[in-house]
């Protein structure tokens, strides 16, 4: 089954998930493959429906992490599970971006409410909540290998659980996790199931795509936006009063002032000119520096809860997803869902994956794209992120698929 959608168009597939989902939610009973879920003499308002079973995970070398697994309160196991490999960053096990973007726990309640079991995990030397650090030494130290290790170990547990059906397993990837999931889903193909990409790369993350987030990006913004007499000039002034490319532009000690007359006199300073700056012999050599910079690998220490040198570098390293995908074996599903307005991991990457598998002849896979929807699958504009609750429409595609897959 070779299927590309795209969310709002015309497609059986389409139309078979709108109308699961109403179903889902109108309908006052619910089934988990076959096994009734929800009863009416039982359907209260604080009617338990998910237990959790909270877990420590043995990374090895004396280095664990808190884990969860979420599963039905009603209902008759062992479920169908998945396992939830975050992005970038130092996220814990709800990969919560913001106080209102928290895509694992949201994604592992609408499972859970529906029959599945899904186990998610702090990152390593990740704190109690995202973007704190446990420990740093740990976490200056992760590698691609430490994230592919920790996975596996994170699978092992979840088919040890007597609420999971060990034949019945998936592994969903969101971002940099879309790395990951399909080297674990490889390495143990006799488990796993199906593999789910979520804002997919497929290149190289350090040499293609965080070249475009860097640089390619914010030098389409200046022309397309700003450049509106196609002069390949913009002032300093409009740089000043546009909140998206001065950031690239300014230090952020400078650009979150809103201090109008400090960042004219720092950008004065940067380009050496007052007037007009030219997009492509100032701008672009500008961005290309900070690029190098922020993917340097001389940096000795990392105190910072993004990517850090050494994780960089393994990066830069590893093979690319386009060039392993089409080793995924062939009874493993495949599942790739991206924003249209995805600007980290911009839409192409997942058509290259798509492409890849047409080429190799996967017999099950499926492409679904949203349009206006960014890389936390919340409504975004083609230039910059917005974060909040996901899309209910990608909630239940994702269930839909899912379901049928793990009869």
């Amino acid at each position: 089954m070779l299927v590309l959608v795209n969310k709002f168009k015309s497609s059986p597939f389409v139309v078979l998930s709108i109308f699961f989902s109403a179903f889902m939610i109108l309908s006052s009973y619910s089934t988990t493959f076959g096994t009734p879920l929800f009863s009416e003499t039982l359907a209260q308002s604080d009617l338990q429906v998910i237990k959790y079973k909270d877990l420590v995970i043995d990374l090895g070398d004396g280095v664990t992490t808190k884990a969860q697994l979420s599963y039905p309160a009603i209902g008759k196991g062992p479920f169908p599970a998945v396992l939830l490999i975050q992005g970038s960053g130092a996220l814990d096990m709800n990969e919560t971006l913001t106080k209102n973007s928290k895509p694992f726990w949201e994604i592992s309640q609408y499972l859970s409410e529906r029959g599945f079991a899904v186990l998610k995990y702090d990152k390593r030397g990740v704190g109690p909540e995202s973007y704190t650090i446990s420990n740093s030494s740990v976490w200056g130290n992760n590698t691609v290998d430490d994230q592919v290790n920790d996975g596996k170990k994170a699978l092992n547990i979840l088919v040890q659980q007597p609420e999971v059906d060990p034949k019945r397993i998936s592994i969903l990837g969101h971002s940099e996790g879309t790395l990951y999931a399909p080297i674990i889903g490889m390495d143990n193909s006799t488990m796993v199931r199906n593999i789910i990409l979520m804002a997919t790369l497929a290149q190289n993350p350090l040499k293609d795509v965080e070249y475009y987030q860097d640089v390619s990006l914010p030098l389409e913004y200046a022309m397309q936006v700003l450049d509106n007499n196609n002069t390949g000039l913009i002032s300093i002034q409009q740089i000043v009063s546009d909140p998206f490319l001065r950031n690239f532009l300014l230090p952020p000690s400078v650009s979150h002032t809103n201090d109008s007359k400090a960042m004219t006199d720092a950008l004065i300073k940067e380009f050496d000119n007052s007037s007009d700056i030219n997009i492509d012999k100032q701008i672009k050599p500008f961005l290309i520096k900070g690029y190098e910079n922020t993917t340097s690998f001389d940096v000795l220490e990392c105190n910072t809860i993004g990517i850090c040198p050494k994780l960089w570098k393994s990066l830069s390293n590893m093979p690319t997803s386009l060039s392993s995908i089409g080793n995924v074996s062939k009874s493993t599903g495949i599942l790739i869902l991206n924003g249209e307005n995805d600007v980290q991991t911009p839409v192409q990457q997942a058509f290259l994956l798509h492409q890849r598998l047409n080429e190799v002849n996967h017999p099950d896979h499926t492409l679904i794209t949203y349009p206006d929807l960014g890389h936390a699958f919340y409504p975004s504009s083609k230039w910059q992120t917005a974060f909040g609750p996901m899309e209910p429409d990608v909630l239940a595609d994702l269930y839909s698929w899912l379901e049928s897959h793990s009869r």
